[in-house]
Parts: C-alpha cells; sequence; structure tokens
C-alpha cells in the first residue's frame, strides 16, 4: 500500500515538472513584471464630463488600478511625473476593416454566362448573404496600418469584412504592439454587419439594385424565422450562424440619409434596430433621422475645397456639390442638437492621419469638444457593449489612454503618447522643444526670416529677405535643425546650409556654411507674437464659422427655404386616363 501511494505522488510531481506554459516563450527567460506605474500630477480626463485636475493615474497588468487625487501608491512603482499634462481615454473607431485583406473581386468577361445559383452548397441559396463569416477568419495583424491608427489617437477597433449584404461578425481588437492576438483580441464576435452592397468575390446576378438587396433581406429574415422552427430538412449554415449571432449589435452600411432610412425600414418590419454607418448627409433629412431611433457612426471625410479659379472646372460644378462642401461639417453638430446618439470613424478616409484635421472642421462648425470626446470613447463603447472595459479610465478599464500637452481637440496639441493594455506607444517624444513659430536671422550681414510650421515630425520652414521668398528645407532630430536656403540670387544655384542646436524654445545656435564654403557662427531668436495677433486669428476663426449655406428644399438649386406644407389638391371637370383597361 505504501509503495502505491509513493508512486502516486510520484507521477503527479512529475507531472508538476514536465508542465508547460500555455504560450511558451522560446526566444529568452520569461519574466513577470510585478510592477506598477503611475502617472502623476495630470489633467485626467477620466470620461466625458468627468475631469480630475492635478490627479494621478495608477496602472498595473494592463488595466486601471485606480484614479484620483488621492491615489495609495505601491512600493514597486514606476512614477511618472507628467505635471502640465493632460490624459484621455484612447479612442474607439466602431467601422473598419484593420487586419482584414481586401476581398478579391472575381474576374468577370462578355463571354461568361450570368450566374444565378449560388456556388457553395450547405450554405444561404444566395452568395452575396454570408453570416457565417467570421472577421477573425481572415485577421492577420497590421502593424504598419496599427501605428498610424495610434499616432491618430486610436486604441481599440472594431473590424469586420466589408464585403456582401450580409457580412458575418465583427472582431473587437486593441492595437497593442508589443503582445499577441491572445491578448490583443477583446471580443471575437463583437457585431453583426449588413449592407445592400453586393459581394466582391461572387458573380451571382441577383440582386442587382438596391431595390434587389432589400427584397433579399427581408426574405432572409423570414427564412430565419422559418428556419428557427425547424422546419427545414436540411441544414443551412448561413442561417444558423444569423440565428445563433442575432442578439449581437447589428451594424448596417447605409452610406446615405436615403439608404439609412430603408434601411431602418427593413429593420422596423422585423424588430431589429440597426446601428448605421451614415454618409455625412443626415442633416439635409434630419427629422426623418432622428425619428429611426437609431444610433449613426458617422464618417468625417468632409469635401475638400473645389479649385474655382479653373473656369472650365467651375462651368460642371454644381451647387449641390457646394453646399455639401459648406454643409457637411456641420453634420456631427446637428446631429448632437437633435439628441441622435452617434460615434465617429476613420471610415473613408485616405489615412488616419487625416481624421484630426477633419474633426477640427466639425468642431469648428460647432461640435462641442465634449460631444467629440463621446463620439470617440464612450458612445463606442456603449454601442459595443463594453462600456465598463474601454472608452473611460474607471478602475478595472484596460489601460488605454493617451498623454497629450494640453486639450486634444485644439490645433496646436500634441499627442505624445499612447498606451494600449498598459503598453506604451509613443508618437512624440514628449521631451523634444517644439520649435513650431517665427524666427530672425542673419547670415552674412544679410537679415532673413523664418516661419516654422508642421508637425514637429514633418516641418516646413519658409524664409524670406525683405519680400522675396527663398527656397529651404528644414529636418529636426534629436534637438539638432538641418537647414538648407537659396541665396537672393536667383539666377544663382548656390546654397547656405545651417546645422544648429535648439538651445530652448526660442533660440537655435550654431553654424551656417556659405556657398564658398566659409563657416560662421549662427544664431535666430523666435520672435513672439503679441496678444492683439492672436486675437485677430482667433477673430479670423470666428467669422469663418457663418460661412454656411443654408439648407433647402431639394438641397440643390431653385430649392424651397422652407419645407412646403403638404395641401390637399382637387381637379374638377377633367378627363382621366388610368391606363388600367388598356390592351396591347
Amino acid at each position: 500500500m505504501i509503495k502505491k501511494c509513493i508512486g502516486i505522488l510520484s507521477f503527479f510531481c512529475c507531472s508538476c515538472l514536465f508542465g508547460q506554459d500555455y504560450f511558451p516563450k522560446n526566444d529568452g527567460v520569461k519574466t513577470t513584471n510585478t510592477n506598477y506605474t503611475a502617472f502623476t500630477n495630470a489633467k485626467i480626463h477620466v470620461s466625458s464630463g468627468q475631469i480630475i485636475n492635478k490627479g494621478t493615474l495608477l496602472i498595473h497588468n494592463g488595466k486601471v488600478i485606480s484614479t484620483g487625487t488621492n491615489v495609495s501608491i505601491p512600493k514597486n512603482t514606476k512614477i511618472i511625473n507628467i505635471e502640465g499634462k493632460s490624459i484621455y481615454p484612447s479612442f474607439i473607431d466602431m467601422y473598419s476593416d484593420f487586419g482584414i485583406e481586401k476581398p478579391k473581386a472575381q474576374p468577370r468577361s462578355r463571354s461568361q454566362a450570368p450566374q444565378y445559383d449560388a456556388s457553395r452548397t450547405g450554405y444561404y441559396w444566395n452568395d452575396h448573404v454570408m453570416p457565417e463569416n467570421e472577421a477573425l477568419s481572415k485577421f492577420n495583424y497590421d502593424s504598419k496600418t496599427a501605428k498610424a491608427l495610434l499616432d491618430a489617437g486610436f486604441g481599440v477597433v472594431n473590424t469586420h469584412i466589408q464585403d456582401g449584404i450580409h457580412r458575418g461578425t465583427g472582431a473587437l481588437v486593441a492595437l497593442n504592439t508589443k503582445e499577441g492576438n491572445e491578448t490583443r483580441i477583446l471580443k471575437e464576435n463583437s457585431a453583426q454587419y449588413l449592407s445592400f452592397d453586393r459581394s466582391a468575390t461572387s458573380r451571382q446576378a441577383y440582386p442587382n439594385s438596391i431595390m434587389g438587396s432589400i427584397a433579399l433581406l427581408r426574405q432572409l429574415y423570414n427564412d430565419a424565422a422559418w428556419y428557427k422552427k425547424g422546419l427545414s430538412k436540411t441544414k443551412d449554415l448561413s442561417i444558423e450562424a444569423l440565428n445563433r449571432n442575432q442578439d449581437l449589435i447589428q451594424i448596417f452600411e447605409a452610406g446615405s440619409k436615403a439608404n439609412a432610412l430603408r434601411a431602418d425600414k427593413i429593420g422596423d418590419q422585423f424588430g431589429i434596430q440597426y446601428v448605421i454607418l451614415g454618409g455625412g448627409d443626415e442633416y439635409e433629412r434630419i427629422d426623418e433621422i432622428k425619428n429611426t431611433n437609431a444610433a449613426f457612426i458617422l464618417p468625417v471625410n468632409f469635401k475638400d475645397a473645389y479649385d474655382v479659379e479653373n473656369s472650365f472646372l467651375t462651368s460642371s460644378l454644381a451647387l449641390s456639390d457646394m453646399r455639401a462642401w459648406s454643409q457637411e461639417p456641420t453634420n456631427p453638430k446637428v446631429l448632437a442638437d437633435n439628441n441622435i446618439s452617434f460615434a465617429l470613424t476613420t471610415h473613408t478616409l485616405k489615412s488616419p492621419s487625416e481624421f484630426k484635421g477633419k474633426l477640427m472642421q466639425a468642431i469648428k462648425n460647432g461640435l462641442s469638444k465634449e460631444k467629440a470626446l463621446e463620439a470617440l470613447t464612450l458612445v463606442p463603447a456603449q454601442l459595443l457593449g463594453q462600456s465598463t472595459a474601454i472608452g473611460t479610465l474607471n478602475n478595472g478599464a484596460y489601460a488605454n489612454f493617451l498623454i497629450t500637452s494640453g486639450d486634444i481637440f485644439e490645433k496646436k496639441t500634441k499627442l505624445y503618447e499612447n498606451w494600449v493594455q498598459g503598453q506604451q506607444h509613443i508618437v512624440t517624444n514628449m521631451n523634444t522643444i517644439d520649435i513650431v513659430g517665427d524666427y530672425e536671422f542673419s547670415v552674412d550681414n544679410t537679415t532673413y526670416k523664418m516661419t516654422v510650421e508642421g508637425d514637429i515630425k514633418k516641418l516646413k520652414s519658409k524664409i524670406t529677405s525683405e519680400t522675396k521668398t527663398l527656397g529651404s528645407k528644414i529636418s529636426y532630430n534629436n534637438d539638432w535643425v538641418q537647414i538648407s536656403m537659396t541665396t537672393k540670387d536667383s539666377t544663382s544655384q548656390d546654397f547656405i546650409r545651417i546645422v544648429a542646436h535648439v538651445e530652448n524654445d526660442a533660440a537655435l545656435k550654431g553654424k551656417a556654411t556659405l556657398p564658398n564654403g566659409n563657416e560662421i557662427s549662427f544664431s535666430a531668436k523666435k520672435s513672439t507674437k503679441t496678444e492683439d495677433d492672436s486675437e485677430e486669428k482667433d477673430k479670423k476663426d470666428d467669422d469663418s464659422k457663418n460661412n454656411i449655406a443654408s439648407i433647402s428644399y431639394p438641397n440643390t438649386a431653385y430649392g424651397f427655404r422652407t419645407l412646403p406644407k403638404q395641401e390637399t389638391l382637387l381637379f374638377k371637370n377633367a378627363t382621366v386616363w388610368t391606363n388600367e383597361t388598356m390592351v396591347f
């Protein structure tokens, strides 16, 4: 008996000795970081409307432990003093195709016969309906795109396969650059996605219009209800996936005000409240949009100004296009004024780097900063059912936050760092001295004025002497500035080259190399703008807010200023041809 007990004990000991970690580390010794990190003396925006001044944010293992002015800091804590800086929750993009390869269109030729039947068996009879699709099955973390999104302030994306009428489920992914998908994936099935668009991967002919797509969706929902009763003798994997995920948030890509109303009508018929991806023109039919009771996801891809100096282009430019250019940036404000819940997205932008500029347009046109922050944090988190985990810096939430130089919705504010799940991503070195501004300097007895503007990573310079603008180029790295500039002689190809150290935020000192090779000392001093200059600039910005075209009905040339009232008209003593009895 004793031998038997010893044998059993030995077996369990061996099992413990040979046990492995679920995620083994094969490239070095595995270590466990038990330290905390505390960010002190910051202005902390815990959520929209909740601000802590001179506060402390304590994080550990990728989660927020505590925020407040009287946080108990453990002994094993790395303390980072960011006095004068602000902390915000990282942004959420709830309509993305991040990490999903764009579906490739099927090659087509005129000689091919139309395809009427589905190409798959065991699935729905129409190839454009694919509820069984799962984003994770096609997901590959894209480091390049992740960096662009992180630099724009985003920490979490809701990604899916943007193809087909019913597109299947999406996945909620954290933009954690230092850990794997086992940590990044916050929810593997986060939402179901729909649209009126056919799949690029199928040649099936039906449907070929929005009317056909509407009919197909209605048929799909009716088929799903019938299938749920157990009346089908065969298996349909598509309908089973649809029914299985019916309790998820349903996101419908409408893309226009008219399609938004069409989508909502389908939802009303089958008891589904969609979250609708808009097209940016909802302001034109705002009363009907409000009556949908839907939450919206708004793109901010506002139109750029048209080149009206070109007479050939202006001759083909419609008034409706000019109205859209003027009115589209007011769309978020109009929805906010009508108490319509909405989130903002980078969808349709060429690059996430465009996002802040477009957002600033919306704010300039009346969107409040509080609503802007809600639309990027609180609202998407609530719609996705993740309000305790993301979009906030409350205790227990993921440590997804931004460190900025000030108000994040001010043009001059710099985004320093974007932390996701407690992992640091540096956008701009916090210790880098800002050299943007106006300078004066002399080289070889000639006085120059220089304006430096743009982002620290991509600065631009403008150098003038008297009234002449000279060619110039500037680069800035590790507190050293390099400038190359042409001379005043426009016929010469000579350059003056300057290498200067940034002494502080108001002075540059170094050497200038003249075209003849001689080196001379160089210094430039930043000129300070007066309060009158700043007030004048602010006044110009305020004045530009009012130049918004008014809405007309329809919102084109010759439209009514107010919506005409519906009238009852009676036509008397006329012969009416109804065409009901015409025979051909």
